[in-house]
């Protein structure tokens, strides 16, 4: 008898078939790194490049194509209510958006690399707002544009930042020298301290040991000779004594001593 199959089981079958048949079909959409500078400072009517970078597990293809869109940070500005695609990027070709940005964007960058960089020329204070830098690499499409503040201001601005920079970098410098200077001399003064000590002590050691006598020279004859200081004794003789006159009387050793002395 053939075992029949009940209508949840078929379903069940027919579920985990077509979920298989997604899965191997279809591919998972990753995640692309897009990276760019915070903020950026450029002077007026000179020439600036917009950094951005990107990171894909893909490879680079023809397909890969770069966004890029500005807003104002000034209310008067038609740019300021809401992001505006300035430049276009794909297929090794760029176009240019809005007509204020047409002359003025060039691409400098190189796909291969992921580097996808704009060149802005001249820098005008229009430009004073925020740029998005938006890359799609399929199937790596799912990333948050990376954002830049820039910053157009005078030349004499520009050139007073750089100088009140330089200056809180120099009186760093100095300062740090300073210390090293100030450190070396307590230093070196701890060891010159440290050296007297220890010459000190062994002065006061060695004035402690017994000094050696002195020799005195003195000429006998022609002859020299040397006679240690202090006082002098001449050589014990041990004489026997007789105190009494009877044979048995008791013979007693006495020392004699008998004064050296000497002509000068």
């Amino acid at each position: 008898m053939e075992p029949k199959w009940t209508h949840s089981v078929c379903t069940r079958v027919l579920l985990t078939g077509f979920t298989l048949c997604v899965v191997l079909v279809t591919k998972p959409t990753s995640a692309i790194d897009i990276y760019a500078d915070a903020e950026v400072m450029m002077q007026n009517g000179t020439t600036g490049v917009l950094r951005c970078t990107f990171k894909s597990s893909q490879v680079v293809s023809s397909g890969t194509s770069v966004t890029w869109n500005f807003q104002s940070s000034q209310p008067d500005n038609k740019f300021s209510k809401a992001p505006y695609v300035i430049f276009y990027f794909s297929h090794g070709k760029g176009f240019p958006g809005a007509p204020e940005f047409k002359d003025r964007l060039q691409f400098i960058g190189d796909m291969n690399k992921r580097d996808v960089s704009i060149q802005l020329s001249p820098a005008l204070f229009s430009d004073n707002g925020t740029f998005f830098c938006d890359v799609k690499n399929p199937p790596d499409i799912m990333g948050t544009p990376a954002r830049t503040e820039l910053r157009v201001v005078l030349k004499e601005s520009f050139t007073q930042n750089n100088t009140h920079m330089i200056i809180a970098i120099v009186g760093g410098v100095l300062v740090l020298l300073v210390l090293i200077t100030v450190g070396a001399c307590i230093a070196m003064r701890v060891l010159h301290n440290r050296h007297d000590y220890g010459c000190t002590s062994l002065e006061s050691m060695s004035s402690q040991t017994p000094q050696p006598r002195k020799k005195v020279e003195s000429g006998l004859e022609g002859s020299k000779s040397t006679i240690p200081l202090g006082p002098l004794q001449g050589p014990v003789i041990y004489a026997q004594l007789d105190h009494s006159n009877s044979k048995n009387s008791f013979h007693k050793m006495e020392p004699v001593v008998y004064a050296d002395i000497r002509k000068n």
